[in-house]
């Protein structure tokens, strides 16, 4: 009877053995609950980034008000009749 008693007691403990440090045990899922957690969170921002440049190719396909907002800013725009006053620092000498 002592000796069967061993005998589950030493495979119940290979058997904890395999569940907290085995291959696929507690620690693997933490890992890999950890990865994921992280891949989700930076695809949430690939997701934010995407909905933010799909908005901006609807302004400049349906509005004139984007196209000409980036004219300005990017090559300089200015319409007729107005007046271009450019600012240039001081040297802090």
């Amino acid at each position: 009877m002592r000796l069967l008693l061993f005998i589950f007691i030493f495979l119940f403990a290979v058997l904890q053995y395999h569940l907290w440090f085995g291959k696929n045990g507690l620690q693997d899922n933490r890992a890999l609950v950890e990865e994921v957690n992280i891949a989700v969170a930076g695809n949430a921002e690939l997701v934010n980034r995407n909905q933010m440049m799909f908005s901006e190719i609807d302004d400049l396909k349906t509005g004139t008000n984007a196209i000409e907002e980036r004219a300005r800013n990017e090559l300089g725009l200015i319409k007729e009749g107005e007046t271009f006053f450019r600012i240039i620092p001081k040297d802090e000498r």
